[in-house]
């Protein structure tokens, strides 16, 4: 077989839309998977439905990377998308077309900032993970190329001010996906400090802001990356070798803060993508957080006390899916913003989600980190609830239980506390200082759990166990699990 290159296109019976030459006004800090299988498909979409008529170049971040894969197969590769769609199983297939080719700056660092001198180039799209936005003072204006990446796209900005000065319009959106808050806010707050460190001039910093837009943004997509199980099955029905195979679920939503001209110049609402551009994103990262992560840490664990391994599942269990069910729309929607309906129909896209057949999502991979991630995603909830309506959501309280139910290890090893499910061993992961809290009050009662527990300040911020009410009854749903078993405690919140 040959390897997927536009040279054998005529060769693979592929006859779906395809880009040749465009220009590129896209330039793409990230060539792994997320990226590839979420902001280079939204613009291949957008070049097919709209003429958005744009190649993306894409910047491999760090030393190591794709970018001879890439330019090895001419910047295409296949995409998978996959998952439970409408009551139906969905496998879609494309060939990306979009990515023109793929820069490591660690030895084409000319080749970059001869990017910032295209006059067509106007996007600049980043996903450089959640440690890739930070200020890093050792980094040097003349470092080829600076260390960090708002390093990397001051050095690049400074090129673009001196190729065209303060011509209007040669400015660039930057759409920042790291997953932090505010991330474009924090991206440009970073190169605002290296433009003053490294003395770039105030006609520098001035154009930074008044020029440039940078978004912060919402993604959301689970992309499983290459398949590695399946490669060998999947080249061989297509008849070429493609070493970049990429897969995602079917579900994607992007939302982008910026201002609404965006809407004209990024036509995605026109190619029926599922992107929203607005002014205030924060309503919608509340919305994922406290809705489809706040449905994962609430239930997994008592589901994973319950017998069950896999998140698709739990959602054949009616008694497991109720109490999730019970805990987003009764407990979790009413503490939101956003218009009923809209909430309604995310959740309804969460449980559509969890049950897709192409993932198996491990119960214990989401375990990990559970403290910091109950206090994120759960507690505002809570709180919301309680502040709300004056009671305590019984779904929501029960999940403080299951963690603490789940956390209640016997022997602390070099990587985890050791946990039992019946005659089953398994690890529990988090801050070292947790697993040691968890393993001197192994031997607690209930009671005396649940309340060191809640009032926990290092874990929670805040002492858990003033509000009125909640630490018994954590210590309630405690004792049931240790008695009656997890599954029992779900099936008495549905009846309450």
């Amino acid at each position: 077989m040959k390897k997927l290159c536009y040279q054998t296109l005529k060769d693979i019976n592929y006859d779906g839309y395809l880009l040749h030459e465009a220009p590129e006004r896209v330039l793409q800090f990230g060539e792994g998977n997320f990226l590839r299988a979420f902001v280079d498909y939204f613009i291949d979409v957008l070049n097919e439905k709209t003429g958005f008529n744009s190649k993306v170049v894409l910047c491999q971040p760090i030393a190591p990377g794709l970018a001879d894969m890439i330019n090895e197969q001419e910047g295409l590769y296949t995409l998978y998308l996959r998952g439970f769609q409408n009551g139906q199983k969905v496998n879609r297939k494309r060939i990306i077309s979009c990515v023109s080719r793929c820069l490591n700056p660690y030895i084409e660092f000319d080749e970059l900032l001869a990017c910032a001198e295209n006059p067509d180039l106007r996007y600049i799209a980043c996903n450089t993970t959640e440690a890739g936005i930070v200020y890093d003072p050792s980094c040097r204006f003349t470092d080829t190329p600076a260390d960090s990446y708002p390093g990397k796209l001051t050095q690049f900005l400074y090129r673009r001010f001196q190729t065209f000065g303060k011509k209007t319009g040669k400015g660039f959106v930057i759409l920042s996906c790291e997953l932090i808050d505010n991330n474009g806010k924090e991206l440009e707050k970073c190169v605002l400090q290296y433009a003053e460190q490294w003395n770039l001039g105030e006609d520098f910093t001035a154009w930074i802001q008044s020029e440039n837009i940078f978004c912060s943004t919402l993604v959301d997509r689970i992309v499983t990356g290459y398949p590695r199980a399946e490669a060998e099955s999947i080249n061989e029905e297509n008849g070429y070798i493609d070493q970049l195979i990429d897969t995602g679920e079917i579900f994607g939503f992007w939302v982008i803060e910026g201002p609404q001209s965006l809407k004209t110049e990024l036509p995605f609402e026109e190619a029926g993508l599922p992107v929203l551009i607005t002014d205030d994103h924060k309503p919608y990262k509340q919305r994922k957080v406290r809705i489809l992560n706040g449905a994962h840490t609430s239930f997994v664990l008592g589901a994973y006390l319950a017998g069950q391994n896999i998140v698709r599942d739990c959602m054949n269990d009616d008694v497991i899916q109720g109490f999730m069910n019970k805990t987003i729309y009764e407990e979790i929607i009413p503490t939101l913003t956003l218009p009923k309906k809209e909430l309604e129909d995310f959740a309804a896209s969460v449980t559509e989600r969890f049950k897709n057949p192409f993932i198996d999502h491990a119960l214990l991979a989401i375990s990990l980190n559970s403290t910091s991630k109950w206090k994120a995603r759960v507690m505002p909830s809570l709180k919301g609830y309680l502040e709300k309506t004056g009671k305590l959501p019984a779904c929501i309280t029960a999940s403080l239980a299951f963690y603490i139910a789940f956390f209640n290890g016997n022997h602390l090893t070099e990587d985890a506390l050791m946990g039992h499910r019946g005659a089953e061993e398994y690890p529990i992961k988090d801050d070292r200082n947790v697993l040691e809290f968890f393993e001197a009050h192994r031997d607690d009662s209930s009671a005396e759990l649940a309340h060191a527990v809640c009032a926990n300040e290092s874990f929670w911020g805040e002492d858990l166990s003033r509000l009125d009410g909640f630490e018994s009854a954590v210590a309630g749903y405690l004792e049931e699990i240790r008695t009656k078993g997890a599954y029992e405690v779900m099936k008495g919140c549905l009846a309450k």
